[in-house]
């Protein structure tokens, strides 16, 4: 059988790989794979999802289910109310963090998380075998439902402290990177009684301020808005809203680990011998805190799937990526950008510490990630190469080189673009540095070569 799932989702070009008909049949498999019940849509800010929405619900309702259309809201949001509302299933139109030209979907199970590996090859050979639930006389209805946005927000502030927030006044910077984040974030944060800044706060979804991908290089209006406000915090979504990258009160960028450092720490000294799930490109500093409050520490393959369904079988308390996917199980085991802001906000209510005090309170974290345009036959040509130099390497997902516990280099291919994937860690900001270059010169000879 073929492979239609990436590491999260179905995504490509749209009207190339990723055309209406190809959508038709995917989504026709995918409700062959729900069988029944009544479906919940939502889609992000692309220019292409209002056209991708009307051919994803024709096919829910032709194969026999009724579905409710969310409208633009941001992932998260969607998943919640999956799960809030009592749908049967989501699906999601999204691309996250790719390019504008990309669009994609993501299924949703009726607990309001990613459907599992398991799920989506059983989609994958539906699609493939053309076996869907067709001929039905008894087709579906499609209607909007707007209660999806009150109920994520509310579900958001039932976690926290709401009248501790509300006394600090907090100002927060929000950097919405024109994505669906603009629906909920500054509700949520005028709901705490926070003053926000915001900027690219239009949803436009050729992603003109500063690309779909919060990183580090592209975050200086942020930074620099922080710093000309003297406000307490602030945060930059991605284009789905799912994850967040944080600066702090002196306006530097937080790595993914290290805002998960931070919030997993706060999240565990109140809830001690809890478990936490992360992958395996996550750095090493969190075996400390996770041990400081006598909690066990679960690593997964690289993806949301990934630590999502781990969580929910284990019941963890905290999962996260990386790359500012943050995950709060009492919430819902998705990552969430929403649910990470308000969880910051009430961990700076708790403390007299700024953000930047706090992170000086925590084990060192030096990690970096880059990446190489490749073709799938010089990934495998990376991966063999690396393999034969470095043959005790751990394997589970791409390649993992562990030099010493401190320090050690990732390579995989990314599931979602034409792309190899470098990850590390180091000792230091230096040896980081050299660490990656390091590798990253390796790389391109080995594909050169």
């Amino acid at each position: 059988m073929g492979k239609l799932f990436g590491t999260n989702g179905v995504r490509g070009i749209f009207t190339e790989d990723f055309n209406l008909e190809f959508i038709h049949d995917l989504v026709s498999s995918i409700a062959t794979y729900f069988q029944h019940g009544k479906i919940l849509v939502g889609y992000d800010g692309r220019d292409s999802s209002p056209v991708i929405v009307k051919t994803v619900c024709s096919a829910l309702n032709f194969i026999g289910l009724d579905c409710d259309v969310a409208g633009l809201v941001p992932t998260p949001c969607l998943e919640f109310a999956v799960k809030k509302l009592g749908y049967d299933g989501g699906i999601m139109i999204t691309a996250s963090h790719n390019p504008p030209e990309y669009n994609g979907i993501k299924p949703v199970a009726n607990d309001g998380v990613e459907i599992s590996r398991e799920d989506e090859e059983i989609i994958e050979n539906i699609y493939f075998q053309k076996k869907w639930n067709n001929g039905n006389t008894n087709w579906g209805l499609t209607k909007d439902d707007s209660r999806s946005v009150e109920s994520y927000i509310n579900g958001i502030l039932s976690q926290v402290n709401i009248s501790k927030i509300k006394s600090r006044k907090f100002k927060v910077v929000l950097d919405l990177g024109n994505g669906v984040q603009s629906v909920t974030a500054p509700k949520l944060c005028k709901e705490l009684g926070c003053e926000i800044i915001t900027i690219n706060e239009k949803i436009d979804g050729s992603f003109p301020g500063r690309g779909s991908e919060p990183t580090p290089n592209n975050l200086q209006e942020l930074s620099n808005t922080i710093i000309e406000n003297n406000a307490n915090i602030g945060i930059a979504f991605d284009g789905d809203g799912d994850r967040s990258i944080f600066c702090d009160n002196t306006g530097k960028v937080l790595s993914g680990d290290q805002s998960a450092l931070l919030l997993t720490n706060y999240l565990l000294n109140n809830n001690p011998k809890s478990k936490v799930v992360t992958c395996l490109n996550s750095g090493n500093s969190i075996n400390e805190i996770v041990q400081q409050n006598n909690s066990t520490l679960i690593r997964t393959k690289v993806g949301s799937v990934e630590v999502s369904r781990k969580m929910v079988s284990e019941e963890a308390l905290v999962g996260f990526e990386e790359n500012g996917g943050f995950m709060y199980g009492r919430h819902n085991y998705v990552r969430d950008g929403g649910m990470t802001l308000g969880l910051m906000l009430d961990l700076l209510a708790n403390t007299d510490n700024t953000v930047s005090q706090e992170i000086g309170h925590l084990p060192p974290s030096f990690t970096a990630k880059d990446k190489i345009s490749c073709s799938k036959g010089d990934i495998d040509k990376i991966i063999s190469h690396l393999l034969e130099e470095f043959p005790n390497s751990d394997t589970t997902d791409g390649l993992k080189v562990v030099i010493d516990p401190k320090n050690w280099i990732m390579v995989r291919p990314s599931g979602t673009e034409p792309i190899i994937r470098i990850y590390g860690e180091s000792d230091s900001e230096t040896n980081l540095d050299l660490l990656i270059t390091k590798y990253i010169e390796k790389i391109k000879r080995i594909v050169s070569s």
